[in-house]
């Protein structure tokens, strides 16, 4: 493959990528948001960043049959349509339950760019090349959010409505894929290269719900999460989450050397960054500079997690099964986000009597810890077997 062709499809996985990122276009201004519907429980307001895994979830799925029937290409620029429409919506009136429904629709552009970007990547890259392209692309994922969360940030802080107008991103994005990705066609299936996958997806999509479950919770919970001088910041909530993201860019791009370093563990020490960060959160929620180190190793954890798991997936199934792969790991990374306010707010009150920002964090850092636990013990038993 030339150079300039490799350059052109690095440059279609950062716009499928960026796409991705506008999940978290409204992060920043949560808090806004609450304030703006009063009468809207908090859980609900927290569901604008998850809902959309909803339809993920769905979409995903329905994404690693269709690969056999309608190019990857044409999928994607669909993707991009669709976040660009749906992000426009909520303009029409000043309605939650119609920025509900935009950002649930908002999902299907969501599944198909996860579950397709890693398909992109395991089509044009083998080998160390593909590890290291993934990393680029959670690299990408972490700058597309950087530039939507800290640019939502600004923007909320002077209405929240305004936060939306990043959503352009699904329109740019669409165009740069139509102009630089190969037309590749549909997957040719046979009896003996079919599409099916085995335990080693399903045990990592599993452990995906986990990661998800408890992760997420830094951006459903950190605009409401600050005190002291920094409660109710727009500006600051979102340069948190653009440091939560900026991480992912760096670590993303040394995922090659990072994995040589922890080999079969990425994955439980990406899970245990996260509690080192959310430990910080705990209890240092009006301190700025150690607000922005917890950000950093939450956001570490997801720039890791993400891509190894993905390559994982990959590299488990025959190349007609990489899509499906994809999407049963995007599945499993979907509904931990799904479920987590609903599930770790009810758990929050249930032990602490209270469900606040502090409690619901205590909970996610406790449990991915012993996640993370059990984790590295399966491994070091699947390597004495």
């Amino acid at each position: 493959m030339s150079k300039a062709k490799k350059t052109k499809i690095i440059i279609t996985i950062i716009c499928i990528s960026f796409i991705q990122g506008l999940q978290f276009c409204v992060s920043p201004v949560l808090g806004m948001i609450q304030a703006h519907f009063p009468e809207i429980g908090v859980s609900f307001v927290q569901m604008l960043v998850t809902v959309p895994t909803f339809l993920s979830i769905v979409v995903a799925i329905v994404s690693g049959w269709l690969v056999v029937k309608v190019s990857k290409k044409k999928m994607l620029i669909f993707a991009g349509l669709t976040a660009g429409i749906t992000g426009f919506l909520p303009f029409l009136a000043d309605n939650f339950w119609l920025l509900f429904a935009s950002r649930t629709l908002y999902g299907v552009a969501l599944g198909l760019c996860i579950a397709l970007n890693t398909a992109v990547v395991a089509e044009f890259f083998e080998g160390d090349e593909r590890v290291s392209v993934m990393g680029i692309q959670a690299a990408s994922v972490g700058a597309g959010m950087v530039l939507v969360t800290t640019l939502g940030g600004a923007l909320g802080s002077i209405d929240f409505h305004y936060a939306y107008y990043t959503n352009v991103i699904g329109f740019i994005a669409m165009i740069l894929i139509a102009l630089c990705l190969p037309e590749t066609g549909t997957v040719a299936v046979s009896a003996e290269n079919k599409i099916e996958l085995n335990k080693d997806v399903y045990k990592t999509a599993l452990i995906g719900v986990v990661e998800m479950l408890f992760l997420i919770t830094f951006s459903t919970n950190i605009s409401m999460h600050l005190s002291g001088s920094l409660a109710g910041s727009a500006t600051v909530s979102g340069n948190l989450t653009g440091i939560f993201s900026g991480s992912q860019i760096v670590i993303g791009l040394l995922l090659g050397a990072v994995t040589k370093v922890t080999k079969k563990y990425t994955l439980p020490v990406a899970m245990l960054s996260f509690s080192v960060g959310g430990l910080l959160l705990i209890l240092f929620p009006s301190n700025y500079v150690l607000l922005m180190v917890g950000a950093v190793f939450c956001g570490f954890s997801q720039g890791m997690f993400i891509p190894t798991a993905m390559v994982e997936v990959s590299n488990a199934v025959k190349p007609t099964s990489t899509a499906m792969a994809a999407a049963c790991m995007t599945c499993g990374n979907c509904f931990g986000q799904l479920i987590s306010p609903t599930l770790l707010n009810a758990t929050a009150g249930a032990v602490f009597g209270q469900v606040t920002t502090t409690n619901v964090y205590i909970v996610a850092v406790i449990g991915m810890t012993v996640a993370a636990v059990i984790v590295i013990v399966a491994k070091a038993r699947k390597k004495t077997v």
